[in-house]
């Protein structure tokens, strides 16, 4: 085989398996997405350097938890999960810097206390006052894991 051959059969290859990764995103996403409750939501993981640290990502409630998938991977299992008694909403502000260019263009930057330390998350302002109103809408005393 010539050295061209081997290049476009090479080339070839390197399309399915970015294809196979394309199709395989869209089909993790209408997974998770199928119980409902999904949103864009973009996590902090590093706060060392200012407006840095940000990944992509998407949010989902599952009763009084809130778990987090990073966007670009084929892992099915959440990469961080809160539960919503540990978190305390302590405000939100615009992104600045660095973050405009990072963060989806009309996401807010939020700020939640957790026992581990604080939390920073980013989405929209309807997701906004979703996550609030499922942070305030456990009655008092009431166990949602007993069925």
């Amino acid at each position: 085989m010539a050295w061209w051959e081997w290049l476009l059969d090479g080339s070839g290859v390197v399309l399915l398996l970015l294809l196979a990764y394309g199709l395989g995103l869209v089909l993790r996403r209408r997974i998770l997405a199928r119980h409902g409750g999904t949103f864009e939501l973009s996590h902090r993981l590093s706060a060392e350097s200012a407006g840095r640290g940000w990944v992509l990502g998407m949010g989902r409630y599952s009763g009084e938890r809130l778990e987090w998938f990073r966007i670009f991977t084929l892992w099915p299992r959440p990469k961080r999960v809160w539960a919503r008694e540990q978190l305390t909403y302590d405000g939100r502000r615009e992104p600045v810097g660095a973050e405009q260019a990072s963060l989806y263009p009309d996401h807010v930057v939020i700020r939640c206390a957790s026992p581990t330390g604080d939390v920073e998350l980013a989405m929209s302002l309807a997701s906004l006052t979703g996550f609030q109103a499922w942070l305030e809408a456990k009655p008092p005393g009431a166990d949602w894991n007993v069925r």
